[in-house]
């Protein structure tokens, strides 16, 4: 395989983490370690993330090919699901399957939340951002293309192809 299959805990403690903001919510800003890449992982991202007092981990978004999914490590916050709101804390797993309402995460403790975040890489994905009005289309290996979602059209298609 040529890259190690295992990252260990002595080379995660080393590892500088990325400081991540993100392009649509300048509030969602966090320090992050990305462990799937360095261990080999092309299909699935693994990152541990250090959410600061006040902070959202991203904007509020839905993925509709993707799945994601986190796990509370330390702290507590709120998960805001569409409308609701949901109270976590260290040792919760919260679960994004790929097409449901949008979500973003909270740190509305007193301390630093760590959360293991762990998402789908596919070839292909599309993320709205309902308050932003924008659609995101991500394709591997190329640049994304962020759109006005109010913009688009959907023509119908009839027997026409092409």
């Amino acid at each position: 395989m040529g890259q190690k299959q295992i990252v260990t805990r002595m080379q995660i403690a080393k590892m500088a983490g990325t400081d991540v903001t993100h392009f649509l919510n300048q509030r969602a800003r966090f320090a992050a370690k990305s462990y799937g890449g360095r261990a080999g992982l092309k299909n699935v991202g693994v990152h541990l993330i250090n959410l600061p007092v006040g902070a959202v981990a991203s904007a509020f978004h839905r993925h509709l090919c993707a799945d994601e999914c986190i796990y509370i490590l330390e702290g507590s916050g709120v998960a805001r699901i569409g409308p609701d709101l949901f109270q976590t804390e260290a040792g919760d797993f919260i679960v994004h399957p790929a097409g449901v309402e949008a979500h973003d995460i909270r740190n509305t403790g007193s301390t630093h939340m760590i959360c293991l975040v762990v998402g789908q890489r596919l070839e292909f994905d599309i993320i709205d951002y309902p308050e932003q009005n924008r659609r995101l289309y991500r394709y591997a290996g190329q640049p994304p293309d962020l759109v006005d979602i109010a913009a688009l059209s959907h023509p119908r298609l009839s027997d026409h192809h092409g």
